[in-house]
């Protein structure tokens, strides 16, 4: 067997006639299991949303039955009411008319029938009593005690009694369907009530007589029974379905519904239209709730049938297509197979032939005994003579091959040469390009804080004698302004450390003022002061949140500068208009140990492309035509020294956030010395 299935496997894998009869058979075999599929699954969606759509008509029709049953069993109680005797015991001998009622009940084929005077009106639930007054016949369905029913028939509490299966107790309500008829007296004043109706416990006839309705013969498919249950909230007071459904015997009376049904129709109201498992198999059902007077679910109603009788009848479908789709695939084999072995015997002599080249033997295809003019016989002619040119081709390859080989390695040779000198020549290249870039910067950075140490300390000197003079001239006048005198003082000293940090960027390791403990929010409303005193033409709103606590260790003044310039920063971002943000807060790790202060300063200007973004804080670097691109640069280096960083987040058109984070302990190493030396 093994040996057998081995020389199948080498045929379909070697010869071109069995992979032909493969290549043929797959698509056919692909397709048809693709129809096959699609056949079940088209098959399966029709088959079971048409048994839910006929399970639903079914539902329907067992409640339009009952309805009609209900109108029935009300004109039964209406022929009563009209009756000779009915009427004459009620004009003349009233006194008697209560007893000759209840004796009626078998004769309309009713479980009970109780006439009430007036006056018992108030027995009656309100929204029944509203209707009576109006003189509205009622029906509807009702659950009652044993004791209620008594009051209506001695006989019903007994009939009402249902013992459920495998509960070992006993059900003494009863589910009954209830007419009230409103007799009045000439005067127009209600006299009398006739109450009559049926007891649904253990009433086979009546669900036996929907049945019918429902599932008429020959409408089910073979196998299949039709079942309708009425239910007394969740157990089955009324049922035709079966105790044992492959043997079809007794009824399943006393038994529950299944918990998801239950939850469905009796717990949120719904409808329920699906497989479900009714007593001891799979029924395609539907369920709706059985409702009182008042609206209240005091069961349910259900029509369903067997679901393996629809599902046997698919499976037989389908193997008798997959008989049919075998047949298909094994004709259309035997014919490709057929009509492959001639057309394949000269391709094969062919492949011999090649495989004979492949190994080195000189072989030719010569005659295939096809007929003159077959395109394979023209086709074996042409590769012998593509075979004779081949071999002459081949020896001048050769001697080409030979000479080739010699020129590539005298060239490669060269090359390799030349690859080294350029290689030496760009590290060379490279190197003198980065020192000259070095040297540029550093003579520009040079040039321009000299430049603006000279411009600014100049002018500066000359406020600084003259507010020097004005307080000299003005002596004891001068306590008027004295806050506005140390402002200018204050803000001429931070003139100066701006122009020494300058200086002290443009210097290796230069010194700088001193580091100190600072309370963060104080040193953020000096700077806003600044800020809104140099924006007041401008139209800029500037909101604050300054939660910090924690102090930090760092220099004032370059904090000062480095606040001032991220806002400035921000404010020009937004073209000197909208609303600027400035938020304070402590930074805290993840254990909530303070590590710091966080200041962050948010604009909604035209934000920073992801190409701009990592080089913001070059020095040099602006793409405002008035900058000088030492702003960022600078602040971020005060930053760095005492061991933070400043972090930016943006979006272009939207605006963009940076985060400065200060930590609560300068980093020793870092830590600046102050520069007692003016400039």
């Amino acid at each position: 067997m093994k040996q057998c299935i081995a020389i199948w496997v080498r045929r379909f894998r070697t010869m071109v006639r069995y992979r032909l009869l493969l290549l043929t058979s797959v698509p056919i075999f692909i397709t048809l299991l693709a129809l096959i599929a699609l056949t079940m699954y088209w098959t399966v969606i029709y088959t079971w949303q048409n048994a839910l759509m006929n399970v639903r008509a079914d539902l329907a029709v067992a409640h339009h039955s009952m309805e009609l049953l209900q109108k029935e069993q009300r004109m039964r109680l209406g022929s009563l009411t009209e009756s000779y005797q009915f009427q004459t015991l009620l004009k003349e001998d009233q006194s008697q008319l209560i007893d000759w009622v209840k004796q009626q009940a078998g004769q309309y084929d009713l479980d009970f029938v109780v006439i009430h005077p007036a006056s018992a009106l108030g027995e009656f639930p309100k929204a029944n009593r509203h209707l009576l007054q109006e003189g509205q016949e009622q029906t509807f369905f009702q659950r009652l005690a044993s004791y209620e029913l008594d009051a209506l028939h001695p006989d019903l509490p007994a009939r009402a009694q249902i013992p459920l299966l495998s509960e070992s107790t006993l059900v003494s309500d009863g589910l009954i369907s209830r007419s009230l008829i409103p007799i009045f007296n000439q005067q127009g004043d209600l006299q009398w009530i006739v109450d009559g109706g049926i007891l649904l416990n253990n009433s086979t006839q009546l669900v036996d007589r929907i049945r019918d309705l429902v599932y008429a013969s020959d409408t089910l498919p073979e196998g299949s029974i039709g079942t309708v249950t009425l239910f007394m909230s969740d157990i089955r007071v009324s049922t035709n379905v079966p105790l044992d459904s492959a043997q079809l015997y007794g009824r399943a009376v006393g038994t529950r519904v299944s918990d998801d049904v239950k939850e469905s129709v009796l717990e949120r109201g719904e409808m329920w239209v699906d497989r479900a498992f009714v007593y001891d198999d799979w029924y395609v059902s539907a369920y709706e709730p059985l409702k009182d007077y008042n609206g209240n679910i005091i069961g349910m109603l259900y029509t369903g049938y067997l679901e393996w009788p629809m599902i046997k009848i698919y499976l037989t479908n389908i193997v008798e297509l997959g008989i049919g789709i075998v047949l298909v695939l094994l004709i259309s084999g035997l014919i490709v197979y057929r009509g492959a072995r001639d057309l394949f015997r000269p391709i094969e002599k062919m492949h011999q032939v090649v495989s004979a080249i492949q190994l080195g033997l000189d072989r030719r295809i010569g005659c295939l005994d096809l007929t003159r003019g077959h395109e394979l016989q023209i086709l074996g002619k042409q590769f012998d003579t593509m075979l004779d040119q081949l071999n002459q081709r081949n020896e001048v390859i050769k001697q080409a091959s030979l000479q080739l080989e010699d020129k590539v390695q005298r060239r490669t040779q060269s090359l390799r040469e030349k690859t080294e000198e350029l290689e030496q020549h760009i590290k060379l290249l490279n190197q003198a390009r980065s020192k000259l870039v070095s040297n540029e910067k550093l003579a520009a950075l040079g040039e321009l804080t000299a430049g603006i140490a000279h411009e600014i300390n100049n002018p500066t000197a000359v406020i600084l004698g003259n507010v020097e003079l004005m307080q000299f001239e003005l002596g004891d006048e001068t306590e008027r302004v004295r806050e506005e005198l140390e402002a200018i003082h204050e803000q001429i000293d931070r003139i100066r450390n701006i122009t020494r940090s300058l200086l002290q960027y443009s210097r290796q390791g230069g010194v700088q003022d001193e580091v100190t403990w600072q309370h963060l929010n104080p040193i953020v409303e000096e700077s806003l002061t600044l800020v809104r005193s140099g924006t007041k033409k401008f139209d800029v709103e500037i909101k604050t949140e300054l939660n910090a606590r924690c102090s930090v260790e760092v220099n004032r003044h370059q904090l000062l500068q480095v606040l001032v310039n991220l806002q400035m920063n921000g404010i020009h971002a937004m073209d000197d208009k909208g609303t600027l943000l400035v938020n304070t807060e402590d930074w805290l790790d993840e254990s909530g140990k303070p590590l710091g202060a966080v200041v962050k300063i948010t604009d909604h200007g035209c934000g920073i492309s992801e190409d701009n973004i990592e080089r913001i804080f070059n020095p040099f670097y602006t793409t405002r035509r008035s900058g000088t691109g030492l702003g960022l640069s600078v602040s971020q280096g005060i930053v760095s020294g005492i061991g933070g960083d400043i972090e930016v987040e943006s979006e272009l058109g939207k605006g963009s956030v940076f985060t400065v984070y200060l930590p609560e302990k300068a980093n020793s190493e870092n830590k600046m010395i102050v520069d007692l030396e003016t400039i």
